[in-house]
């Protein structure tokens, strides 16, 4: 019993994203702004859920909020840039999974996940815990599944939640990704006829409205949202794995003059050249390097450090190459970036790819990703490395509170830590 109302306190000590205003100053600890330099001795002031000053000089209020990082390592919450957080909560049942819309032939350009997340999932709270304070979500299945949000980790509502959406449109090449299974050249097929279309639609939609159109490939919700990528209002986001593949995307992009995102990219390191002369940001992995399938052979766990190094914009993601971190293992994405430093990746290049890098290149920078002034106060204080397995968050603040709920990994330690007498041995 009093385990559960400790649990209870911490649960509404975390308050709601809106809460009164408070002054903290985080001092004495290793700041990485990742913005800039790294600041030795460096403090952190937080006001009304914004950073007003970073530096090693800052001058703190009387009336502020102390905590002492020495010895500590202060950075900007994290940024997971590939995830279905709050989208599924139990893989293998169905009425939790909204990740994945119906469409038609494989077409849900339409579909707005967001709208549909779960602000109360179970499977927040072990991310946020573990340093994580931003997330995109993105749909899954089909050719074309849908678009992506930004999603901020605050307790609350799913417009408390919501930081900035359309952000991007998910598309997939390669075997099998069509609605038919279709092989790759025909997928490609199906993509040109359907961006065709949507150039159609742009042109003639009143046309459209009367019925005096030739039928067209995808309906008019599809058609018109389609029109956010085709007009540079958000990038598409392809994923692909194979070198060939990714090339394609890269010719679909020039030839209908729309912004490009690799994600997966299993084999991306073997023309780094082309996509850093193309500007083509990858969202990739670290941990894998087995091959799932035939697209990847080429898979390799030094990917994010050579196309780092050759200049391609590089976000460190959980769930690229195979797993299942997508929902449940949102927190691994500070392994993943460790683990590419242990393949050549730099070490400032990776606690970028899980901050500021997604920030910039999915357009929430002015607000997350970085410790400066003005932004929004996400920040975690480290026991260690923040790419170190060993190290520990030990503060995470979100909007400049500091928020710690129980998991569901912690209600079961808590459970177990004094057994009932039945279960003590004589």
């Amino acid at each position: 019993m009093r385990a559960r109302l400790t649990f209870a306190a911490v649960l509404l000590a975390a308050g709601s994203p809106l809460a009164g205003a408070q002054t903290i100053a985080i001092t004495g600890g290793r700041v990485h702004p990742v913005s800039g330099p790294t600041i030795e001795n460096g403090t952190v002031l937080m006001r009304d859920g914004n950073i007003v000053a970073v530096g090693a000089n800052v001058a703190v209020p009387a009336d502020a909020q102390r905590i002492d990082a020495t010895g500590k390592v202060v950075t900007p919450g994290l940024v997971n840039a590939a995830t279905q957080l709050t989208l599924v909560e139990i893989g293998a049942v169905g009425s939790t999974r909204e990740a994945q819309a119906r469409g038609k032939e494989g077409i849900a350009a339409a579909y707005r996940p967001w709208e549909g997340l779960n602000p109360t999932s179970v499977l927040i709270s072990p991310a946020r815990n573990a340093g994580v304070t931003t997330v995109l979500i993105t749909p899954s299945g089909g050719l074309i599944s849908g678009q992506v949000g930004v999603i901020h980790l605050v307790p609350g509502t799913a417009a408390d939640m919501l930081l900035k959406a359309p952000v991007a449109m998910v598309a997939a090449l390669g075997p099998a990704r069509g609605p038919n299974a279709t092989p790759r050249a025909e997928t490609i097929m199906r993509l040109r006829e359907v961006l065709d279309d949507a150039r159609v639609y742009r042109t003639r939609r009143a046309d459209f409205e009367r019925a005096q159109t030739r039928a067209l490939a995808a309906g008019r919700l599809d058609l018109e949202a389609l029109l956010q990528v085709l007009d540079g209002r958000i990038p598409m986001l392809v994923e692909a794995d194979k070198a060939s593949d990714i090339e394609a995307a890269m010719k679909l992009a020039k030839d209908y003059g729309f912004r490009l995102i690799i994600f997966g990219g299993a084999e991306a390191w073997q023309i780094a050249d082309k996509l850093a002369a193309a500007r083509v940001p990858v969202l990739t992995g670290a941990m894998n390097n087995i091959p799932d399938s035939f697209t990847s052979l080429g898979q390799r766990q030094e990917n994010a450090g050579i196309l780092s190094k050759a200049g391609v914009q590089v976000s460190v993601v959980g769930n690229a190459g195979g797993g299942d971190e997508e929902a449940f293992n949102v927190r691994n994405v500070r392994f993943e970036a460790g683990n590419a430093v242990a393949y050549g990746m730099d070490w400032n290049a990776a606690l970028r790819s899980i901050t500021l890098t997604p920030a910039e290149t999915f357009g929430v920078a002015d607000r997350v990703g970085s410790l400066s002034p003005g932004k929004v106060a996400d920040v975690v204080i480290w026991s260690g490395d923040p790419l170190d397995f060993a190290s520990q968050p030990e503060h995470v603040f979100v909007r400049g509170q500091e928020i710690r709920q129980p998991s569901r990994q912690d209600l079961l330690e808590e459970r177990y830590k004094t057994l009932p007498p039945s279960y003590r041995r004589p």
